[in-house]
C-alpha cells in the first residue's frame, strides 16, 4: 500500500463523521499529523463541532523540505483529492466568485518548534471571490479587509515579505487622508 500523506477530519454534508485517524494511539497520531491535526481528529471523533478539513502529515512536510521544496511523487494528486472532498463536504469551492470556501492553513508538529510557519487565514480569497464574500455578508469593508489580511499573511509567511510593510503603507494612507 502506498504511503498515506493526507488525513481528513470532521463531518460530511449529512453530519457523518468522516475523520481518518492516523496511527493506533493519540501519541502516534501526533507524530504523524502533528499536535493540531491529531487534536482536531480526536475532537471530531468525540463529537465536537470541528470545521471540516484535512491534515498533511509531518513526514510529508519533512520530505518536501528535505528534497529542496519538491513534493514526493503523488502527493499533489492526493492533496487535490482531499481539497475536492473538502469542497464537497462544505458545498463550496475555493476561489468561487459567488460562494467562496475560505480555509485556514496552520502548521503543527509533534513537539514545539520555534520559528514554524505562522497561520494563513482566508485562503480562497482572490479578486473574484472577494466579490462573492462582499455580497454574502452585505459588508464590502469586511470582505476587502479579510482579503487584505490574507494577502498580508500570505506575503509574510509564504513569500517572506514583512507584514510591517503593509502596516506602514496603511498608516501612511490614513495619515494622508487625515484619519
Amino acid at each position: 500500500m502506498a504511503e498515506k500523506h493526507v488525513y481528513r477530519f470532521g463531518f460530511d454534508a449529512n453530519g457523518n463523521n468522516v475523520t481518518e485517524v492516523a496511527g493506533e494511539s493519540v501519541a502516534e497520531a501526533k507524530w504523524i499529523t502533528g499536535g493540531k491535526g491529531a487534536n482536531l481528529a480526536e475532537m471530531a471523533n468525540i463529537g465536537l463541532p470541528v470545521p471540516p478539513g484535512f491534515t498533511i502529515t509531518c513526514q510529508t512536510c519533512v520530505a518536501y523540505s528535505s528534497a529542496g521544496n519538491v513534493w514526493p511523487e503523488g502527493v499533489l494528486d492526493e492533496i487535490d483529492e482531499y481539497r475536492k472532498d473538502l469542497e464537497e463536504r462544505m458545498g463550496k469551492k475555493l476561489g468561487d466568485s459567488e460562494d467562496p470556501l475560505l480555509v485556514s492553513v496552520r502548521s503543527g508538529a509533534p513537539f514545539s518548534m520555534p520559528g514554524m510557519m505562522d497561520t494563513v487565514l482566508n485562503l480562497g480569497l482572490n479578486d473574484d471571490s472577494v466579490q462573492g464574500l462582499a455580497k454574502q455578508t452585505d459588508n464590502p469593508r469586511f470582505a476587502y479587509d479579510s482579503y487584505r489580511r490574507f494577502i498580508q499573511m500570505f506575503s509574510d509567511v509564504v513569500m517572506g515579505v514583512s507584514g510591517q510593510l503593509f502596516e506602514d503603507a496603511i498608516s501612511a494612507k490614513k495619515a494622508e487622508k487625515g484619519v
